[in-house]
């Protein structure tokens, strides 16, 4: 294909570019928009080629609106934005005409005239010097900010064992569990730990995709080797999001024998995902099989009292003087994950910084209404019981028992109160979902609770936040 330059076409690839980088930032722009390559503009049609599918297919789903929106700024005509794969030995789909003069800035007749580009020199070369592909960690994310409970005493274990130990313990450490609860956490936790006890050793910590990137252009400018050397001659190789790779045969090639390479030479490899090995759809047998040689170690979903200690932890980095109530009503109410926890602590603290109002139960429930909202229902008597059972640290099977001890017969009358105030069952019904005792039970009940509630605000208080947290 014979490549010209039209200087006033030249000039508005260039701005556009400048326009992508300013919007999208360095990183995404350097990752994905820097290696496209300008073909054709032909009749308010624009032409950009990426090296692979997968980058066409990504800058496609990403970053084309922006790219059609950044040309339009520099020319009205253009109406189209399309994306092809071109390699070094291909020719595009239809062949280019030849170029014909056009006046700057350009007219409606020169756009209809079409061009074919190609980058600057400096684009068309080798990539830079070698670059840093570890990711930057999080100074949050240390063991020292880390929150230990039964669902996640076994991972955090493990992290630290990696952490600590200078032989490898087991390879490799396979860490999984839902969003937000701490994956990402622990294996900055590892790296920092390691950088600061054992700064000679070499560590690098990124996603998946940053790896099948840097995988994709190591092929685009043939330099395969130097891929292989930085990968294969680290200390400690930590690789977030792993199922990423699914699908994505040629990645999964070149993991596997990093992976390989790793362990042969004694080196210790960390990775992390949303599913165990075995559950990972689109990976071939032989990289799953990889995957469960070591250590897999799962955290599962918070427990109330892990959520709290959690609350409790941040309000104290954060400085924040939060009202136990409020602590243990969020804790109650968000239970998805670590992240809806402290955002929502981050929503209350700026409310509370900037309006200048105290922070209560009532500000939270204003402050959070949309995340509140997400758990409306219709409450019923065995919502009622397992919340309230749990807040008196009862068993569930108690609301239903004969037993008649103080600290399990005042937790039964607060959920029989509670379950006449918030539903609509009658005195017999709910009097049969505690154990089939009778309605003259349950009217005691709460004539009982109503008397404590006249006489101590304290129980008042604790009342009105159970109440809160199962009406929210």
């Amino acid at each position: 294909m014979a490549e010209q330059l039209d200087p006033s076409v030249d000039a508005q690839w260039a701005r556009v570019r400048a326009r992508l980088r300013e919007e999208y930032g360095e990183s995404a722009f350097k990752s994905w928009l820097k290696p496209l390559t300008l073909v054709l503009v032909d009749e308010g049609e624009v032409r950009i080629a990426v090296p692979t599918r997968f980058m066409r297919d990504w800058v496609r789903s990403h970053y084309s609106d922006g790219i059609l929106s950044a040309w339009r700024t520099e020319n009205k005509s253009v109406k189209a934005v399309e994306i092809i794969v071109l390699t070094a030995q291909s020719e595009p789909a239809r062949p280019a005409p030849e170029p014909v003069a056009a006046p700057t800035p350009m007219s409606r007749n020169a756009a209809k005239s079409p061009f074919v580009l190609r980058d600057a020199p400096a684009e068309r070369e080798a990539p830079e010097e070698k670059e840093d592909v570890s990711a930057p960690l999080d100074p949050r994310f240390t063991f020292a900010n880390w929150v230990t409970g039964k669902s996640n005493e076994f991972a955090a274990a493990a992290a630290r064992r990696v952490a600590e130990e200078a032989k490898v313990p087991f390879n490799p450490l396979f860490l999984y569990g839902g969003v937000g609860l701490g994956k990402t956490h622990l294996m900055h936790a590892i790296a920092w730990h390691i950088r600061k006890r054992h700064p000679e050793r070499k560590v690098i910590y990124l996603s998946a995709e940053k790896f099948m990137y840097q995988f994709i252009r190591a092929i685009r400018f043939k330099d395969t080797m130097a891929f292989k050397e930085q990968f294969r001659s680290v200390d400690v190789l930590m690789i977030d999001d792993v199922q990423f790779i699914s699908g994505k045969d040629s990645t999964q090639e070149e993991f596997f024998h990093t992976f390989n390479a790793l362990v042969d030479q004694n080196r210790q490899i960390v990775l992390s995902a949303d599913k165990s090995p075995s559950d990972l759809e689109g990976l071939e047998e032989r990289v799953k099989s990889r995957l469960a040689w070591g250590l897999v170690a799962d955290i599962h979903p918070t427990t109330y009292e892990l959520r709290l200690g959690i609350l409790q932890s941040k309000a104290e980095q954060m400085g924040m003087g939060v009202p136990p109530k409020v602590l243990e009503f969020l804790a109650h109410k968000i239970t998805s994950n670590v992240r809806e926890l402290e955002g929502a602590l981050n929503r209350i603290n700026a409310h509370a910084t900037l309006v200048g109002r105290p922070i209560s139960i009532e500000t939270a429930q204003e402050v959070l209404l949309d995340l509140l909202r997400a758990n409306d229902r219709r409450v019923t008597i065995e919502e009622i019981q397992k919340r309230v059972a749990e807040h008196y640290q009862i068993r569930l099977s108690d609301m239903s028992s004969p037993r008649r001890a103080r600290a399990v017969a005042r937790p039964r009358q607060v959920a029989m109160y509670l379950a006449k105030q918030l539903t609509t069952r009658s005195l017999p019904e709910i009097g049969r979902k505690f154990g089939g005792r009778d309605h003259t039970t349950v009217m005691h009940a709460v004539r009982k609770i109503e008397e404590l509630r006249a006489s101590d605000r304290n129980f008042s208080d604790d009342i009105d936040l159970l109440r809160r947290m199962i009406e929210t």
